[in-house]
């Protein structure tokens, strides 16, 4: 059966169109900045304030745990607020829901002020939001920017077809920087999932709070990625909406803090004494060296060298592990050269211990059927191996779950400790993804105090709202469920049904791995 030369006509000027409409602007005219000066910084309240703290202890930075997320959320929106010179952000996702709107709401009122606003956002990540970052452009001050964007505006994954090699590497970099003085640095994206008020998955994640040198290297970090052959002016991309668009937007955003569904965030600002505190000096921030390490990001063009990858700079800062390593990763896929890694440092008399999630509280499977087949030559090794129970699993109140977990949550924090010495937070996931295709970001601490924390929760906490893995006399996996009536053995996953099970066991014989 022929085509009609009519629709064979059509499908070509379709191709055509989509060939021809795949090329992304020119950056010609796009013009580069830098952050702000230290003068600028030190003539603000914030630097007035923190200042004085940093000439006493000049190669030391101040670091501080953003564990719960109603406070994580809190700092940011009252940072914002105490802005007075500059804000840089830069994030893998940014949700259209309540605590997008209105902390683009706040970014909308920080350059009313006179604040200037650089906002540099992974184009993958902002599903219906194009209109509302055109609108914030428009704003005297502001430049939003999109990393390695899609061609498309309209049915944007069909980039992937034109140009998949490209698209599937994304910008997973977490920060947000005001007046070149504070930071909050770490695993969560910009969403109600991230800060604990939903009524899907809730992620249980991780940040810092920092201040000193740090910031410095975080800002200039922060440059190299505005300033990158991948970084796009938004202006180039979205048309550019009219005022009356930008006021309607602009309402819209500013009556979200009055619907029901958004007090409880208002209320967690209104209530947070964490400005107070800081500008008295009252924050009590850990006094420790701390180093940046992130990927070049012309890793996603194919054209980082080896020693520019994060991997590599991790390396080089953490040494050699003697005594401990234990690792927090939601998408844990270790590839067979990770468990002879691991597998190694347990026969040099190094105690290795991972939490990850479990079948039921993963929010996505592929990742768990890549993690799934290395449990067994894992816990062969003498790996230890934990996994997040499901919500409906866990008898803990919310408020009590522990460092890493809570009530409702799915795991999302990544972290992990070395020797009770050293920390390290960020974006970074044990997997080839992160390895390999993502850029990202994150701090090494080098704090006993964190390091302990961290170690603390395997040691103590683990065992009220994780699943312990091990193997029976079969060499076959079972799970050890902590209950009030004793230990429970259970020899299948845990919460899920056996179509689950058959899919993420199909998923896990597909040659998927690298793309994980």
């Amino acid at each position: 059966m022929s085509i009609p030369k009519t629709l064979r006509l059509f499908l070509f000027f379709l191709l055509l169109g989509m060939v021809s409409a795949c090329a992304l602007p020119t950056l010609e005219g796009r013009v580069a900045s830098q952050a702000i000066n230290k003068q600028e910084a030190a003539d603000t309240k914030l630097g007035r304030v923190l200042i004085p703290a940093l000439e006493g202890q000049p190669e030391l930075s101040g670091v501080l745990a953003l564990d719960n997320p109603m406070d994580a959320f809190a700092a940011r929106m009252l940072l914002i607020s105490a802005a007075e010179r500059s804000i840089d952000i830069q994030y893998y996702i940014w949700r259209d829901d309540i605590t997008g709107k209105l902390l683009l709401h706040a970014l909308h009122k920080a350059a009313q002020r006179g604040v200037r606003v650089r906002l540099l956002l992974d184009d993958n990540g902002i599903s219906g939001l194009d209109q509302k970052l055109a609108a914030l452009n428009e704003q005297p001050g502001v430049e939003v920017r999109l990393f390695n964007p899609f061609p498309f505006r309209t049915w944007k994954q069909l980039g992937f077809i034109t140009d998949f090699s490209r698209l599937n590497k994304r910008m997973h970099n977490k920060s947000l920087t005001v007046d070149r003085l504070l930071t909050i640095v770490g695993g969560r994206n910009i969403g109600d999932e991230y800060f604990g008020a939903t009524q899907g998955v809730a992620f249980a994640d991780l940040d810092v709070l920092a201040t000193g040198p740090i910031v410095d290297d975080m800002s200039h970090d922060f440059d190299r990625y505005w300033n990158s052959e991948s970084a796009y002016p938004v202006s180039l991309l979205i048309d550019r909406p009219t005022q009356k668009r930008v006021q309607a937007i602009v309402e819209e955003q500013a009556t979200t803090a009055t619907i029901a569904q958004a007090q409880a965030y208002v209320q967690a600002v209104a209530q947070s004494t964490f400005i107070e505190r800081l500008f008295a000096g009252q924050l009590n921030f850990l006094w420790v060296p701390v180093h940046i390490v992130s990927d070049d990001p012309a890793k996603v063009l194919d054209k980082a060298h080896q020693a520019g990858l994060l991997t590599s700079r991790l390396q080089a800062v953490l040494n050699q592990p003697e005594l401990s390593v234990d690792i927090v990763s939601p998408y844990f896929v270790p590839t067979e050269q990770g468990v002879e890694i691991l597998a190694a440092l347990v026969r040099q008399g190094v105690q290795v211990r991972v939490l990850t999630n479990s079948l039921l509280a993963t929010d996505v499977l592929p990742v768990h059927a890549g993690y799934a087949k290395y449990r067994v030559p894992m816990l062969k090794s003498g790996v230890s191996l934990y996994e997040l129970r499901s919500e409906q699993n866990r008898t803990r109140p919310k408020e009590k779950a522990g460092l890493f977990g809570s009530s409702g949550t799915s795991l999302h924090a990544k972290t992990f400790a070395i020797d009770g010495k050293r920390v390290f937070v960020g974006s970074f996931n044990f997997d080839p993804r992160s390895a390999r295709l993502n850029t990202e970001l994150g701090f090494v601490i080098e704090s006993p105090e964190m390091a302990r924390a961290v170690a603390e929760a395997f040691d103590h906490g683990l065992r009220e709202y994780a699943y312990q893995l091990g193997l029976n006399r079969e060499q076959q996996l079972i799970w050890l469920e902590q209950t009030p009536e004793g230990m429970n053995i259970l020899s299948n996953e845990p919460g899920a049904g056996l179509w689950t099970r058959l899919y993420v066991g199909f998923l896990s014989l597909l040659p998927i791995e690298p793309l994980l």
